[in-house]
């Protein structure tokens, strides 16, 4: 993490923060010195730990319970951060997906996981664009500053592997809806997105237990270029560049953060 408090003063929303990827950019966002949104539709209680972890940092985070699928709870998120007047960082990192890795059976998902992965993936970003369009606008016309909207994608929406079907449709128009916002928004908006491959989360362990988790994190490894399973801060650090000045110049951008997964895996033979 940085030890620069380069965001000072900025304001941000980060959903889906409670855990994993969502909660490690809260908590650099917050120790570079961003006041933080935390959002979960139901995990409160890791929520309210991030929060106080962000807090330690000397932000000021508070908790708002809303599901960003539906308009009033990208209202209730939009709402808490007009007290500040201005919002300077969107994260739009919720998701979900259904579980269905044989990509050839079509009867393994239904219409409903369609539309329920695409309103929170797809319509979820779009909701929270709408109803936060007037206060990132606003930080354009205070500072100066194009106001930041991070999405996160996934490598699924490049590639079409992943977890099932409809995760990856669903990711591969998140990343076509970044190119059009950012496209529509500019100046005063940047609009970019970054596709993560495998991260290693809380999520996999509790799911596998321990010792099936690290079968599959050296599984990870050994499959992609760079023989490295990511975790959350590694997902973060590449992340945060966007929120930052550092990326000032940069909109319309999907970077791949996932350790050279889609280009395949040929090991070098010894010659």
């Amino acid at each position: 993490m940085a030890d620069t408090k380069d965001l000072a003063g900025r304001k941000a929303i980060v959903t889906g923060s409670a855990t994993g990827l969502g909660r490690s950019i809260a908590l650099q966002l917050a120790e570079r010195g961003a006041d933080v949104i935390i959002n979960c539709t139901k995990s409160v209680s890791d929520a309210e730990q991030t929060v106080a972890d962000c807090q330690a940092f000397g932000a000021q985070a508070r908790l708002v319970q809303a599901d960003v699928s539906t308009e009033e709870g990208c209202r209730a998120l939009a709402d808490a951060a007009s007290t500040w007047g201005r919002l300077d960082i969107l994260v739009n990192n919720a998701g979900i997906t259904r579980h269905a890795r044989d990509h050839a059976d079509l009867d393994a998902l239904s219409r409903q996981d369609f539309l329920d992965i695409y309103a929170v993936n797809v319509a979820g970003p779009f909701l929270m664009m709408q109803a936060c369009k007037a206060l990132l606008v606003k930080c354009h016309e205070e500072t100066g500053r194009a106001a930041a909207v991070l999405n996160v994608s996934s490598i699924a929406g490049v590639t079409g592997v992943g977890s099932s079907v409809a995760y990856a449709a669903s990711k591969g128009a998140f990343n076509t809806m970044t190119l059009s916002l950012a496209r529509a928004l500019a100046p005063a908006i940047r609009v970019n997105a970054i596709c993560p491959g495998f991260i290693g989360t809380r999520w996999f362990k509790d799911q596998m237990g321990e010792e099936q988790y690290n079968k599959m994190e050296a599984g990870v490894a050994a499959s992609v270029p760079l023989n490295v399973a990511s975790g959350p801060d590694d997902i973060a650090d590449s992340a945060v560049f966007f929120c930052t000045d550092a990326s000032r110049h940069v909109t319309g951008e999907t970077l791949l953060v996932d350790a050279g997964m889609h280009l395949g895996y040929a090991p070098l033979v010894a010659r």
